[in-house]
């Protein structure tokens, strides 16, 4: 006799792990399933990215920045080192553990929620039904009055660089490394690929990122994009735009990557290389023929703004549906999913999902950018600030960057805010949380903001869209 729940969940990532813990709060039966398979054998909750992405890249990358402070920044403070070394294995061993304690914390919560584990692989059948294949494979059948699929996203893989175990990687391969690179080549300069081009660039590798287009970060403000191209140039990495990669040939521990720029045909050897083009949704026999739920023409499975899909009852979350890919993203997605099945009227606001890329200096942004909005034909004030007037950036010896505010001119409205600087990420978030509630460059300008904190530098970024800025000349002055 199949187990009977009102809520299954297939996929236990950011999406799926808070979809079950907020479905089961709400008193409903939960049972959330995952198949991926951890370094220790075993079933490992959490998703890419607890696993593989998120979590273990900012370990890599916070090991990888105290290492280069360690080694090139440290005499301005005062502090004098004998030679600065970097034991790889030992970075990698402390990423591995953090990981291990994450994903084991998810299964403590499961538990404390009530929310029913089952390990192996989630297929959607006709009536909400779902197949679960064990990891023995024997299969049961659960009943669900809803289904919630949040099965997530793989690397994208392309013909011309097939990956190989150990010189041709993605993103996952390249978390991996046990030794530094002399030269290393990255396909793609969109968020994976400069996070970790960045990590083995600080540790000594030459580092090469192939893109395709002629445009660096398209998805943010050009002004931001301009001024992160500047900066990631100097940290050492060489961004070659309009780079179209045609095919790689590994030889002797090596690989020659061949691609096609303005300048025509070129070559470069790596010793490794990473192929980080993008992701896509993972849907491979997660839907059985009858089972109703239809895909879009990306092959991402359709849904509405509430995350409904072609069948009644069927959810889908997170990289399996429209929208960015963000763990953040499909975490809210999660929550307002369960929400609507247990009888509240949850939504999200699709237009402030701030993203952020975890390079030093990061980068982050919430909003539309100025092209947009004037794409849009709307008119708008823009204040910005620059870190290198900030008493507390300048205390860090952290400085580079700035935060710029964009509003409506006839309103005032804030509808974007761009940052490159020291903890952009966070700072970002001070202004989504204003723009969530309809605030004004007048607002946030009124508003006492601590000091000395970085948070200054959006207080007066806000100030200067209507020329208030006080400890930077305005351009204007009302």
């Amino acid at each position: 006799m199949s187990q009977k729940f009102d809520v299954v969940v297939i996929g236990a990532g950011p999406g799926g792990y808070v979809a079950a813990i907020r479905a089961a709060q709400l008193g409903l039966k939960t049972a959330c399933i995952e198949k991926y398979i951890g370094k220790e054998g075993k079933v490992a909750l959490g998703g890419t990215c607890l696993n593989v992405g998120c979590i273990p890249s900012k370990a890599l990358l916070d090991s990888s920045w105290k290492y280069k402070e360690a080694k090139e920044s440290f005499d301005v403070h005062g502090i004098s080192t004998g030679e600065v070394k970097m034991d790889v294995p030992a970075m990698i061993g402390r990423k591995a553990n953090i990981v291990k304690n994450l994903t084991g914390g998810i299964a403590t919560l499961f538990k404390a929620n009530g929310v029913t584990s089952f390990e192996g692989h989630g297929k959607v059948l006709a009536n909400k039904q779902v197949e679960v294949t064990g990891l023995d494979g024997k299969t049961q059948v659960l009943e669900a009055d809803n289904i919630i699929i949040a099965s997530g996203s793989k690397p994208v893989e392309i013909p011309p660089a097939p990956l190989t175990e150990d010189i041709i990687v993605d993103s996952t391969g390249a978390l991996e490394f046990q030794s530094v690179p002399k030269k290393l080549g990255v396909i793609g300069a969109g968020v994976i690929g400069l996070e970790l081009g960045s990590v083995w660039a600080r540790l000594g590798a030459e580092v090469t990122v192939l893109e395709a287009l002629d445009k660096f970060l398209p998805a943010a403000d050009e002004q931001i994009a301009k001024e992160a191209l500047k900066t990631l140039t100097k940290q050492g990495l060489n961004i070659r735009l309009g780079a179209r990669v045609t095919g790689s040939d590994v030889k002797k521990k090596q690989v020659t990557v061949t691609f096609t720029d303005a300048n025509g045909e070129q070559k470069e050897t790596f010793d490794k290389l990473i192929v980080a083009v993008g992701r896509r949704p993972v849907t491979t026999d997660l839907l059985a023929a009858d089972s109703g739920v239809t895909l879009d023409e990306r092959g991402f499975i359709y849904v509405d703004d509430h995350c409904k899909t072609s069948v009644p009852g069927v959810y889908a979350i997170g990289d399996v549906v429209r929208g960015a890919m963000l763990a953040h993203k499909a975490s809210e997605e999660g929550v307002m999913v369960a929400e609507r099945i247990a009888g509240h009227k949850a939504q999200m606001n699709y237009d402030l999902i701030p993203a952020v890329i975890y390079t030093h200096p990061e980068i982050a942004w919430v909003g539309k950018t100025e092209q947009q909005l004037k794409g849009e034909g709307v008119e708008v004030n823009v204040g910005t600030f620059p870190f290198a007037a900030s008493g507390r950036a300048m205390a860090a010896n952290d400085t580079t960057g700035l935060v710029k505010v964009i509003a409506d001119a006839k309103t005032d409205r804030v509808l974007g805010v761009h940052i490159i600087g020291p903890s952009a990420a966070e700072l970002v978030q001070q202004g989504a949380i204003g723009m969530e509630f309809g605030t004004s460059a007048e607002d946030l300008g009124m508003m006492v903001f601590s000091h000395p904190t970085l948070s200054e530098a959006l207080h007066e970024a806000a100030l200067a869209v209507n020329g208030h800025a006080i400890h930077i000349a305005n351009r204007k002055k009302r």
